[in-house]
């Protein structure tokens, strides 16, 4: 990974503002231990993917969290937000992306059918809010996801983490 990390061919304006050729970032919906084993099944606690954030951190890559995607009524309030950022920044992501949940297909193994499964297990009352906020769609309304955003951004700012991957200023 070092290897591919400075041998990267990379356009001159990324190279100058990357200054890395590998860039590893991390997924949370939740940091929450209960809504990961819930929502995500089979993936690393979150405290694992922090622990090795950090370790790909201290070995000199660039690293980030993907707060993708956080989970209506369950990660999206300010609190849990401010919290993920904030460890995000404790274990030293260098940038934080935020962004919201999509449900797809009807059938018995799509995703917003299993999701809904998971749902029901950790509260059944939360359903017809979900049902509510996507109504036909794979995603909330647009309104929702630019609150996400703003909401993000500005903890990101009042932490002093990058909002994305590529420094602001470009």
């Amino acid at each position: 990974m070092k290897e591919l990390d400075e041998r990267a061919i990379l356009p001159e304006d990324l190279r100058q503002n990357l200054n890395h050729g590998v860039i590893i970032s991390f997924s949370f919906s939740a940091l929450d231990e209960r809504v990961a084993q819930i929502f995500e099944p089979g993936a690393p606690r979150p405290d694992e993917r922090l622990e090795t954030l950090s370790a790909c951190k201290k070995d000199g890559f660039l690293v980030g969290a993907n707060f993708i995607p956080v989970l209506p009524f369950i990660s999206d309030s300010a609190e849990q937000l401010e919290a993920m950022i904030q460890a995000a920044k404790a274990y030293g992501a260098d940038f934080v992306l935020v962004g919201g949940l999509t449900l797809f297909g009807d059938g018995p193994t799509d995703c917003k059918t299993l999701f809904y499964r998971a749902l029901e297990k950790y509260d059944p009352e939360l359903v017809p809010l979900y049902k509510k906020l996507f109504r036909t769609f794979f995603a909330p309304p647009r309104a929702y996801q630019k609150e996400l955003e703003a909401k993000s951004r500005r903890l990101c700012t009042r932490y002093r983490m990058q909002y994305g991957i590529l420094p602001s200023h470009l």
